[in-house]
């Protein structure tokens, strides 16, 4: 599963050809967790308050690229790195 953002400790991963609704997984510390690219909320899984609350941030920043990718993804096709909520 590609790496398609690190930032602050978090990892934000995307599989190909993954189920509907989209979204993108994250880890941190141990938790892992679904967020859905709409609203950046968790779709399953755990995170800790102030990791769910940057990633929610970012995701609203960055929603267009991460709907690209998910088309990417879902196409087979090499997914685009996305800057991180630090600016990596």
């Amino acid at each position: 599963m590609p790496v398609i953002s690190y930032f602050f400790g978090i990892y934000i991963r995307m599989y190909h050809d993954d189920h509907n609704p989209p979204h993108f997984h994250a880890e941190y510390q141990g938790h892992e967790a679904l967020f859905a690219i709409e609203d950046g909320k968790i779709i399953a899984g755990e995170m800790p308050t102030k990791a769910q609350r940057i990633i929610r941030e970012w995701t609203q920043e960055n929603h267009k690229a991460l709907l690209a990718d998910w088309d990417k993804a879902v196409a087979l096709m090499p997914l685009e790195r996305i800057k991180g909520a630090d600016n990596d």
